[in-house]
């Protein structure tokens, strides 16, 4: 179990079908609307953060863009490492 860290409280205001659904998903007793936006939030930040790596490594290709003669090379070298059976 994580420790439990200070907490803020934010408002956020919803309608009445996201609190339906966010009641449909809260299945225990332990559970609660909080909990679930917290867990929520984290799985978007997680997400938000490998979309920005993945934008910056992209990035970084089209700065530097692969050497085909290279790859190449690579693939030969491979293909005497490991040659087809």
């Amino acid at each position: 179990m994580m420790p439990r860290m200070a907490r803020k409280q934010v408002l956020v205001q919803l309608d009445d079908a996201q609190v339906a659904a966010l009641d449909r998903l809260v299945r225990t007793p332990t559970d609660s609307r909080s909990e679930l936006i917290r867990r929520a939030i984290d799985l978007y930040m997680e997400a938000a953060g490998e979309a920005v790596a993945d934008l910056r490594y992209a990035e970084a290709y089209r700065r530097m863009p692969e050497d085909p003669a290279e790859l190449e090379g690579l693939r030969a070298l491979g293909a005497s490492a490991w040659p087809e059976p």
